[in-house]
Order: C-alpha cells, then sequence, then structure tokens
C-alpha cells in the first residue's frame, strides 16, 4: 500500500449565465442596505457583520500536498532485532540453549510499521537468518485471519493491513524456522491515525467577559488567549481535535481570529472575521495541543472579546466516524417543513426529528447542519441544543433585523433522535436548517486534522480568474484519485461583494479528466446555501463538504454580482 498522496489542483468555471432567479435556497439574496441596526436581547452576544478586507492575508497555489499536511499524524513505529524472541518449536531436543547454539542462531526480526491513512498501516519486516526456508507471520491484533508469508534467509518483506475501527493494537510477526526447530517473535503497538468524534452536551468553555476559562478581560491587540479542551470536565486527555464555535464580539476595528493547536506553529489561516462593533460567530474543527489547550490568535489592532463553546471532540479511540451528506433541507419556517408554519417567536424554542428521515439513519449520535436566519424582526441569537436536554447558555447563531445569516453546527442528537432550536431574540425570526451530515458507530469516516492550508483566493495576483462571477462556480480537485476520502474541514469566506448573495458548496458531478478533455457537463445548481451576505460585507462559515464520486467540490456564486472567495482546509475525513 502507498501512502495516500493528496493534491489539489485548481480549475474554474465562473461563466455568467442567464438563469432566472427562483430556485430553492436558504434565503433570496438580500438587498443591500436591508441589514438594519438593532438592540441587543438581553444576555445576547452582539451580532454584526464584517468589513472587507479582513481575511487573513495568504496566497493559494495550483497544488497542495495535504499528505505532508497530515505527516504529523502518520506515525511511525519501530521493533529492533534486540526485541526478538526466540524459542524452540515443541519436539525440539536439547532445550532453547541448545537450539540457539545450533542451526540459524541468528534467527531474528527487525519491525518497521507506517501509518498510510486513517484506519491503514504498511509494514516492513527485516529478516536476519541463515539460509533456511522460513515461515513468516503477521497477526495484526485485531482478530482477523494472521497474513502468512513464505521467504528465504535473510530478506524483507513488505506486508499491509486496514483496521476496522480505531484504536491501539499489538502487531505480532511470527519467523519459523522448521529445519532448525526455531521460532522468533517480534511485536509492537500501533494506534492509527484517524479520529472519531464525541458529541458533547454544548458548553462554554472560554468567555473573556466573565473571566470563565481564561483571565478576565478583552485579548490584546495581536495577542492570544487559550481555551483547556483535554482535561476539562468531561472531555478526556489525549484528544486531538474538538469542534467550538467560536464568537468574536465588543469588537472596536476589525480583524481576524485565527485558531490553532497550543504548542503548534501559527498558521496564515483564518476562522473568524469581524468589523469595529460587531459580533461574529464561527465553527471550527481544530487540533488541540499536546498539552490539551487551542489557542485563539486576535489578527486585529484592536483588542476584543472571545467566547467559545465545545459541542464535541475527536480521539484516536473507536466512537463515531462521519457520512456526509449532499445537504439537505430539515426545516424551512416560511413553508412549515420540519416544524410549524411562521416565524419563531421570541424566546421560543421548536423540536425537529433529525434521525430516520431522508436518508439519515436511527440511531446516530450527532449531525452536522448549516443553521440559517433570515427576517429577523430584531438583533438577537439562536440555540441549537440535543431533545430533551434543557436549554444551553451557549449560542450558535447571531444576527440584527433584517439580516440572513448562516453558521454550522455540530449538535448532539437527543435520544428520540431530535434537536432544539431556540429564539434568544424577543421577537420572531425565520430558520431554515440543513442536514450536511452525521455521526455515528456504523459510520467510516474517521477524521485526520492537519495544519491548514490555503486552497482558493481569488484576490491573489496569481490567480488568473479574477473574482468568483455571479451566478457561476469554482470548481477544486481535491481528492479526486483517491476514492477514500469521504469529505474535507473547510473554512469558506466571501469578501469584496459587489451585490447580495449566498454560497452554496457541493460535489462536481465530473471528473477530473472530462474537465481536462473539456467535456465537462454543467453541474445540477444547489438548492442549499453556506453564508449569505450584502454588498460590501465579509462572511466566513465552516464546511463539512462531501467528496461525492469524483472528489471534486464546486463553490457557487448564487447571487447576481461579483465577489472574491477564500477557501481554507482543516482536514479531512477518511474511510479506510
Amino acid at each position: 500500500m502507498r501512502s495516500r498522496r493528496l493534491v489539489i489542483s485548481v480549475a474554474v468555471i465562473a461563466a455568467t449565465i442567464g438563469l432566472a432567479p427562483g430556485i430553492v435556497q436558504a434565503a433570496e439574496p438580500v438587498a443591500p442596505g436591508a441589514v438594519a441596526p438593532g438592540a441587543v436581547a438581553p444576555g445576547a452576544v452582539a451580532p454584526g457583520a464584517v468589513a472587507p478586507g479582513a481575511v487573513a492575508p495568504g496566497v493559494g497555489a495550483p497544488a497542495v500536498d495535504l499528505a505532508k499536511a497530515a505527516a504529523p499524524d502518520l506515525k511511525t513505529y519501530k521493533s529492533p532485532a534486540e526485541r526478538s524472541v526466540r524459542k524452540a518449536l515443541p519436539g525440539a531436543k536439547g532445550g532453547v540453549a541448545a537450539q540457539q547454539a545450533a542451526g540459524n542462531p541468528d534467527l531474528a526480526l527487525v519491525l518497521n510499521a507506517a501509518a498510510t491513512t486513517a484506519h491503514a498501516y504498511d509494514l516492513e519486516t527485516t529478516v536476519i537468518s541463515a539460509d533456511s526456508t522460513l515461515k513468516v507471520t503477521v497477526d495484526w491484533g485485531d482478530g482477523s485471519a494472521p497474513d502468512g508469508m513464505d521467504a528465504y534467509g535473510s530478506t524483507v518483506l513488505k506486508s499491509s493491513h486496514t483496521y476496522a475501527k480505531l484504536g491501539e493494537y499489538n502487531v505480532r510477526v511470527t519467523v519459523t524456522d522448521p529445519a532448525n526447530q526455531a521460532e522468533v517473535v517480534n511485536e509492537f503497538p500501533v494506534m492509527t491515525a484517524g479520529s472519531d468524534f464525541v458529541a458533547h452536551t454544548p458548553t462554554r468553555l472560554l468567555d473573556t467577559r466573565d473571566g470563565t476559562g481564561a483571565v478576565r478581560g478583552k485579548v490584546p491587540a495581536y495577542g492570544s488567549t487559550r481555551v483547556q479542551v483535554g482535561g476539562n470536565g468531561a472531555i478526556p486527555e489525549g484528544v486531538t481535535a474538538v469542534a467550538l464555535n467560536v464568537t468574536v464580539t465588543n469588537t472596536t476595528g476589525g480583524g481576524h481570529i485565527t485558531a490553532f493547536a497550543e504548542g503548534t506553529e501559527p498558521p496564515t489561516t483564518s476562522n473568524v472575521n469581524f468589523e469595529a462593533g460587531q459580533s461574529v460567530p464561527n465553527l471550527v474543527i481544530v487540533p488541540v495541543g499536546k498539552n490539551g489547550y487551542v489557542e485563539l490568535a486576535n489578527r486585529s489592532p484592536e483588542s476584543v472579546d472571545l467566547i467559545a463553546d465545545v459541542t464535541g471532540y475527536f480521539t484516536r479511540t473507536d466512537a463515531a466516524g462521519y457520512t456526509p451528506m449532499t445537504p439537505v433541507r430539515f426545516v424551512d419556517t416560511r413553508e412549515g417543513l420540519g416544524t410549524t408554519r411562521g416565524q419563531l417567536a421570541g424566546q421560543k424554542t421548536f423540536g425537529t426529528r433529525i434521525s430516520g428521515l431522508r436518508g439519515v439513519p436511527e440511531g446516530i449520535t450527532a449531525v452536522a447542519l448549516n443553521v440559517t436566519v433570515t427576517n429577523p424582526r430584531e438583533a438577537g441569537h439562536l440555540s441549537v441544543f440535543p431533545g430533551g436536554a434543557s436549554a444551553p447558555i451557549t449560542s450558535n447563531l447571531n444576527f440584527t433585523a433584517g439580516q440572513t445569516v448562516a453558521n454550522a453546527v455540530i449538535v448532539p442528537v437527543g435520544p428520540d433522535g431530535t434537536v432544539n432550536v431556540r429564539n434568544g431574540a424577543w421577537a420572531g425570526t425565520d430558520v431554515i436548517v440543513d442536514v450536511v451530515g452525521f455521526y455515528s458507530t456504523d459510520s467510516k469516516g474517521a477524521y485526520m486534522p492537519i495544519k491548514s492550508v490555503r486552497l482558493i483566493d481569488t484576490r491573489d495576483p496569481r490567480w488568473i480568474h479574477g473574482p468568483m462571477q455571479g451566478r457561476g462556480y469554482v470548481w477544486q480537485a481535491l481528492s479526486a484519485d483517491e476514492p477514500g476520502i469521504a469529505g474535507y474541514v473547510l473554512n469558506t469566506t466571501v469578501t469584496n461583494t459587489a451585490g447580495a448573495g449566498f454560497l452554496s458548496v457541493a460535489p462536481d458531478p465530473n471528473t477530473r479528466e472530462q474537465y481536462r478533455q473539456g467535456r465537462q457537463v454543467f453541474p445540477e445548481r444547489p438548492t442549499a446555501s453556506t453564508l449569505n451576505w450584502t454588498a460590501g460585507k465579509t462572511v466566513p462559515n465552516l464546511v463539512q463538504a462531501g467528496s461525492g464520486d469524483n472528489g471534486i467540490v464546486d463553490f457557487w456564486n448564487q447571487g447576481w454580482d461579483k465577489a472574491d472567495l477564500v477557501v481554507d482546509i482543516f482536514g479531512y475525513y477518511e474511510t479506510n
């Protein structure tokens, strides 16, 4: 088995096409100026938008090697010849010492294993032996049938194995020399590279406004604060990554927030963008440092308050894998889909069933959503939480009067298969919920966090195609030759917007060869939105994008005016 090489190549389809509006979407493009200021409901995080240019600077490239970015999680394991244990086979005469002094006394094994995917290992077995016919057996430690190989004398043997479940396994290699009635064993533990998801009741881990999880007070300009994840409350030590809803508030200038594992080099990518007087949340899936902490860096010339709410974490022990879906609409209060028709009233909650509907199976542990607010009558926030649970103090989405805004949400599913949505404002708003994937013990997608990489930046002068054109799309080959990749964790940001619109992200039906040969078909226009914007605003949102059949993802400008697009990748889900 070769090491996985995820090489990203970039191409663009940005043609303006004369299609009439009227497709199903989270909300019709909002006219410039429709976002009105509003008072913040008591206890709500102040809403807002973002100034153009707040996206972290960076350069895109036609190709990026994600295998290199994932290398820190692709561990290697070794066991030297000195760890080989020799014994005599049953029926040998003279005991072990006599056998060692007799034929093939130097018989030994050297083991080298390297993780190649989230679930798989390559094993190199070096056999040290006199000229003799040998039998080599590899027991991978997971109860599967051992691999048997024939050998003669000193040689190097290669084998590979894919584990069905994540975890730590003891690999045991045995070489048998029947002619000399000798047997040598060498063994060592290996840990699979991928991580499974454990849902966590929405819980606030950090709030610099009141000193939760950190010293009370704003994060200074170009400073940072940290969030304890591993070992915090019910979260165990040793988690590999965490799902946090990060909110920036009480801002007096524009900038952005970058999240990364403490103790590692800060990336050049951004997670949350903001302008003066605004509060902006965004879901982040971020690696956790070896000490259990995540660092949040304020890349702005002014101090800000930061809030971080956890909804789950990733661990190398067997838990819940991920299955991406083409986004499916589950709730739209404007038409009565999934709940009562009509706006969700202020300070009210509705529940909606997720499990067992529209392609989502029963027994899931958590669901990945894109939640959109539209037509709100005043400023406020939404909280999404498991069915049967009490409403938390955490928030997922913040809005102003008249604003259309979306945010990615990962939330545990209640025992009855439902999730709840609460409107923290005092007046009504419409709510749209799209399901983009789910976590379950039957799902095989294990998460591979990577050092974040900038995939697309249409502002970069080396990007010859310019901004996204209205009603056009950009396609990006992410894992076109790697069918084991189920999906990707991306952060999309739209900036320098000439008018109102919304972004959709969906798998592409074409292959890379079809694009190279000019035989591609125009993809069906998606019906779900990822983020919404008005003229002159910068808006980010996390996207858990499925790979589809061909490992190519499309980014659609569903508005009628051009806009710049920035896409960063933070990890991927792998099924083998």
